[in-house]
């Protein structure tokens, strides 16, 4: 019998050690110090099983324990498991989340660092997809405004419509979307947490984008899947966008501290009253 490996496309998830992940990611989104039942519904585990994870964390220094007060914290021991990322190269850090994306959906995964200056920096590129596909330039810029990037820079920044416009109109594209056009794919970008570029900013290419942001909801990255077109289904496509926007939550959650309950709660307000955010080629 072979070893099991990393690459196994179906692994079996470990259910104690997934709910002892769920559990100090549960202490490290918690306000304050927190009981075992509070920290168990939260967790989404039963009461006894956490209660037996939390003494196993504690006793490993991960979590803290107050024997008067009976409520737990993180811990200390946390800090030794993050001390090899401090101090590490943003980039470095998400390129195993680019790469996978790029074995899951079959495209080149685009990282861009968006500056003050509004513009858009490709500073990250992955492609493990064994297709024909593109490529892009290290170092390439482009307006934060445009592509799909810019449409969900755009839906973040919530400009009034006439500056929106003022914006719009300097943009280049190869095959422009009109202005209302755009202002629909901004306000979907805005529900969804995700955008499409099918074929405007570059013929041939489809671009699913997402945007990550610091706790004050300023743009900080922006990740891109590019296919050629055709090469994706609509699905497909759609499937990409709403990877992107889960790892967008996840980078923004990690890197910046950004709580991934509050953007998802910022959607549905965006949606408006019984609507539900989901997926929609633009």
């Amino acid at each position: 019998m072979g070893d099991p490996t990393d690459q196994d496309p179906s692994p079996k998830i470990v259910g104690a050690v997934a709910n002892a992940v769920s559990i100090l990611r549960s202490l490290a989104q918690s306000s304050g110090p927190s009981g075992v039942n509070v920290i168990a519904r939260d967790a989404g585990v039963s009461v006894s099983t956490c209660f037996n994870i939390l003494r196993t964390l504690s006793s490993e220094r991960l979590v803290d324990f107050d024997p008067e007060a009976k409520t737990y914290a993180i811990g200390m021991g946390v800090l030794e498991l993050s001390l090899p990322l401090l101090g590490a190269n943003q980039a470095n850090l998400i390129r195993p989340e680019l790469a996978r994306l790029s074995a899951e959906h079959k495209c080149l995964m685009c990282l861009w660092q968006i500056t003050d200056g509004e513009r858009i920096v490709l500073i990250d590129r992955v492609s493990t997809a064994k297709t024909v596909r593109v490529d892009m330039s290290d170092g390439s810029r482009l307006p934060t405004f445009v592509g799909a990037v810019g449409r969900c820079y755009a839906a973040l920044r919530d400009l009034p419509r006439a500056e929106l416009k003022a914006r719009f109109d300097a943009l280049q594209w190869q095959s422009p979307p009109s202005f209302e056009d755009y202002v629909r794919d901004v306000e979907r970008a805005r529900r969804d947490g995700y955008a499409f570029d099918l074929g405007q900013l570059f013929r041939g290419l489809e671009i699913a984008a997402a945007v990550v942001t610091d706790p004050s909801a300023k743009p900080r990255l922006g990740i891109s899947g590019i296919s050629i077109a055709g090469q994706l289904t609509q699905s497909e496509i759609e499937q990409l966008g709403a990877a992107l926007r889960d790892s967008a939550d996840f980078i923004s959650e990690s890197l910046f501290g950004v709580s991934r309950g509050l953007r998802q709660t910022e959607r549905r307000l965006a949606a408006g009253p019984g609507r539900r955010a989901r997926g929609g080629k633009a």
